[in-house]
C-alpha cells in the first residue's frame, strides 16, 4: 500500500497540508492593510513582499505570475487580494486565476473604498467569511502523486553536505519513486557542480538548461562587475568549514537525490509534472521559499548546519540540523537532528526514515517547531531589473 498524508481536498483536485486563508497584497504599497486584516482574523495568513510598482515589464508580469502561482497554492483554502488600485501587476489577470480554481475569494481596493482605515474595515469582514467558509473543511487521505516537496538549505556549514542534505536527498528519492514531485533550487550553489546535474538530466535538452541557467547567474553577477565567487561561500559558510564555492555546491547538490532531472521551471511557475525538478531561483531564503511555494509545494524540507529558523506564511517548513552542536543549542528552532549521522550514532538511511515519517505527519497537520512560535512572515519575490 502506498505511504499518505491527510490533507484538504480543492475544487481543482489539488491537496493543501493547510487551509488557510491567504491575504495577497497585489503591490508593496497594500502591505499595511494586508497585515492588519490578518492580525485580526483567525487562520489569516498575510503574503507581504515588495514588488508591484515601478518595475521593468518582465520583472511585473514576473511578481503578476508569482501572486497567481501563490494564490492558487493548495494550502490556500480561500483569497483575500488587497489591491492598492494603481498598481503595475495585473490584478484582473490574479482574479481570474483565483476564479479558475473554484475556491472562495475577494478582493478590498484600498483607493477605491477610502483609504487604509476603510480598507481594513472592509477587509477584516471579507476575510472573517472566508475563513469562516472554510473552517468545516476535514482531512482526507491522498497518497504521495498529489504531494510537491520544496527543498531547501541554509545556514550551511561543512556538516550540512555530510548529513542534513543526504538525508533530505534519501527522502527526495522516495517521494519521487512514489510518484510525488520534488523541487530544488538555488542555482548560485550548483556552481563548480552544474555538469554532475546536467548528467542527471532526463534529456539532453535538460541538461543545457541546467548549464545556461548556471551560466546566466554568473553573467548577471559579471554585468556589475562581480565575480559571483566573492559573495559564495558567504562570510557564515565560511565560518562553518566550507572553504569554496565547488565544497559548497558539492554538499547543496546533495539534497536532490540521485533521480532524473525532468526539467527547469521558471521562477514563478508550478511544477509541471511528476518526478525531480529544478527551479531557478537564488540562494537567499526569502526568495526561494516564496519560488518553492510557487511550484506548489505544500512543505519544504529545509537543511542547515549553522541555524537558520525562519519559515513561510502558508506552508510548513521542516528544519533537518546537519551540526549536533547547533540542534542542542537551537532546540527550539530545530525539528530533526541529522547530527546524529556526524556523531556516528544513526545512518543516512535512518535520519532519512524519520525525516520521511516526519514529513508524513506534518503534511497531515503536526507542526514544525517554526509554525508553532509562528516564525513564518519573511517572502519576498526575486526580481531580475531594477526598480525604477
Amino acid at each position: 500500500m502506498a505511504d499518505q498524508f491527510y490533507g484538504y481536498l480543492r475544487p481543482d483536485g489539488s491537496a493543501g497540508s493547510r487551509n488557510y486563508v491567504a491575504i495577497v497584497p497585489s503591490v508593496v504599497c497594500a502591505n499595511e492593510v494586508v497585515e492588519a486584516i490578518a492580525n485580526q482574523v483567525m487562520n489569516c495568513r498575510p503574503l507581504l513582499h515588495h514588488q508591484g510598482c515601478c518595475q521593468l515589464p518582465p520583472d511585473l508580469e514576473r511578481v503578476t505570475d508569482t501572486l497567481i502561482s501563490l494564490a492558487c497554492h493548495p494550502n490556500a483554502g480561500a483569497v483575500l487580494v488587497v489591491s492598492l488600485g494603481c498598481e503595475g501587476t495585473d490584478v484582473d489577470r490574479l482574479l481570474e486565476a483565483v476564479a479558475a480554481t473554484g475556491k472562495p475569494y475577494d478582493i478590498v481596493r484600498i483607493q477605491e473604498i477610502g483609504g487604509m482605515a476603510n480598507a481594513i474595515a472592509d477587509g477584516i469582514k471579507k476575510a472573517q467569511r472566508l475563513s469562516m467558509e472554510i473552517s468545516g473543511l476535514q482531512r482526507q487521505p491522498f497518497d504521495l502523486t498529489h504531494f510537491v516537496m520544496g527543498i531547501k538549505c541554509g545556514g550551511s556549514d561543512a556538516t550540512s553536505g555530510l548529513a542534513s542534505n543526504c538525508a533530505i536527498g534519501y527522502v527526495a528519492d522516495k517521494v519521487v519513486d512514489q510518484g510525488g514531485t520534488v523541487v530544488f533550487g538555488e542555482v548560485t550553489e550548483f556552481i563548480g557542480a552544474e555538469h554532475i546535474l546536467a548528467r542527471r538530466a532526463r534529456t539532453p535538452e535538460v541538461g543545457q538548461k541546467i548549464l545556461k541557467i548556471v551560466e546566466d547567474m554568473e553573467n548577471r553577477a559579471k554585468s556589475l562587475g562581480c565575480d559571483m565567487r566573492k559573495g559564495q561561500p558567504t562570510p557564515g559558510n565560511i565560518a562553518g568549514g566550507l572553504t569554496t564555492i565547488e565544497e559548497k555546491s558539492l554538499g547543496a547538490i546533495m539534497k536532490s537525490g540521485s533521480r532524473p532531472i525532468e526539467g527547469v521551471l521558471d521562477y514563478a511557475e508550478m511544477a509541471r509534472g511528476k518526478g525531480l525538478w529544478i527551479k531557478e531561483t537564488p540562494g537567499r531564503e526569502i526568495e526561494i521559499l516564496t519560488g518553492m511555494a510557487a511550484a506548489g509545494a505544500q512543505c519544504i524540507t529545509f537543511s542547515t548546519g549553522r541555524g537558520a529558523p525562519q519559515g513561510f506564511p502558508i506552508l510548513p517548513v521542516i528544519k533537518i540540523c546537519g551540526n549536533p552542536n547547533t540542534y542542542e543549542h537551537m532546540i527550539n528552532d530545530m525539528d530533526l537532528n541529522a547530527g546524529l549521522i556526524i556523531k556516528g550514532e544513526k545512518s543516512i538511511q535512518q535520519v532519512g526514515e524519520e525525516l520521511y515519517a516526519k514529513l508524513l505527519r506534518t503534511l497531515s497537520g503536526e507542526q514544525c517547531k517554526g509554525e508553532s512560535i509562528y516564525y513564518s512572515k519573511s517572502m519576498d519575490i526575486y526580481c531580475m531589473g531594477p526598480v525604477i
